[in-house]
C-alpha cells in the first residue's frame, strides 16, 4: 500500500477554532470548501478547538482564532480570520490561479 506516501505529498492544514462560535463555522467552511473546489482529496485538515485542545494552541503559538497553518509544503504559513477572502487564501497556501 501507498498510504503513507500518498500523506506526504498532500497539503496539511490545521484550523484553530473556539468552539462553535459563528467566525469559527464560517472559517471551516470557507477553507472545506476552498480546498474541495482547488485539491479534492489532496489535503488533510484537522480542525482544533482551542477551548478543547488549549495546549495545541499554546505549541502552535495560537493568538487569535480562527487561525489557520500550512504546515506542507514548506514554507509553514498562517492565516488569520474567516479565510472569506479566497483569492487571498489561495495565493498563500499555493493554490494555481487556473482552476
Amino acid at each position: 500500500m501507498n498510504d503513507r506516501k500518498s500523506f506526504e505529498d498532500k497539503l496539511r492544514l490545521q484550523l484553530f477554532v473556539s468552539g462553535m462560535s459563528v467566525k469559527s463555522m464560517e472559517a471551516i467552511e470557507n477553507i472545506k470548501q476552498l480546498c474541495s473546489d482547488q485539491i479534492e482529496g489532496s489535503y488533510v485538515l484537522e480542525v482544533v478547538d482551542i477551548y478543547k485542545f488549549p495546549e495545541m494552541a499554546k505549541e502552535n503559538q495560537i493568538v487569535f482564532s480562527p487561525s489557520l497553518i500550512k504546515h506542507f509544503p514548506l514554507p509553514k504559513k498562517t492565516l488569520i480570520g474567516t479565510l472569506s477572502n479566497s483569492e487571498k487564501v489561495k495565493k498563500i497556501l499555493g493554490f494555481s490561479s487556473t482552476k
